[in-house]
């Protein structure tokens, strides 16, 4: 007898709040546990999945390859195999993907207020500090911006400023390779910055802020 067709396997439903609006439609794309940050280490530029499970504690693997399978699904990233001798895959944010940096920005600035005492069991990485430094940075560098490399106790992490193309990463961990300025702060002044307790200039001019480098972006940092 001929063997019968198995019937094909539908295709998981994702969540949905099923409901014709706006907000409600960006929820289901990114209100999961996780979802938004693993769009904040992306916005770093391609990660691999080692490195991505290493910068964010607490997310077990199973879940961790759920949420990427899902942005993949929803078009916020994509995945692609570097070139030998690398041999690896990495995740990389879409177009739409990037999109989400304002929508980080105003979440980072929103939640600064509840960083003022930091919990004993809180991780902490260096460049997590980036998205509340990039609110005092806005518009400085000019159309064509520079690199900026941010040292604090935490660590070290640099920042692009100026105007960003699409699927450029916003930031890095680390020093870069080649920097236009650098500055050293401490993770308060990098917290009053980004909810807007203080601006760049105020902190330069109390001492907050050491600048240093040549070239225009260092001396617009320095105020000169």
């Amino acid at each position: 007898m001929p063997r019968q067709q198995q019937p094909a396997a539908r295709p998981a439903r994702r969540r949905s709040y099923d409901q014709f609006c706006a907000g409600a439609r960006a929820l289901d794309a990114v209100g999961d546990r996780w979802t938004l940050l693993i769009v904040r280490e992306l916005l770093a530029g391609p990660r691999r999945y080692t490195d991505l499970h290493a910068d964010l504690p607490g997310v077990s693997t199973d879940v961790l390859a759920s949420r990427l399978r899902d942005m993949e699904q929803g078009g916020l990233v994509t995945r692609r195999r570097l070139p030998p001798p690398a041999a690896a895959s990495v995740y990389e944010l879409t177009e739409r993907g990037h999109g989400l940096l304002p929508v980080l920005a105003a979440l980072a600035e929103w939640g600064a207020p509840a960083l003022a005492e930091r919990r004993p069991t809180d991780a902490v990485r260096a460049h997590w500090f980036a998205l509340p430094l990039l609110r005092a940075l806005d518009g400085l560098g000019g159309p064509a911006g520079g690199v900026l490399d941010v040292r604090l106790d935490e660590g070290e992490f640099h920042v692009r400023t100026g105007v960003r193309t699409a699927g450029s990463a916003v930031y890095g961990d680390g020093p870069a390779a080649r920097a236009d300025a650098r500055i050293v702060l401490d993770a308060e002044v990098c917290l009053a910055l980004g909810s807007g307790e203080s601006t760049f200039a105020e902190a330069v001019r109390e001492g907050l802020i050491e600048v240093s480098g040549e070239g225009p972006l260092a001396a617009e940092l320095r105020g000169e």
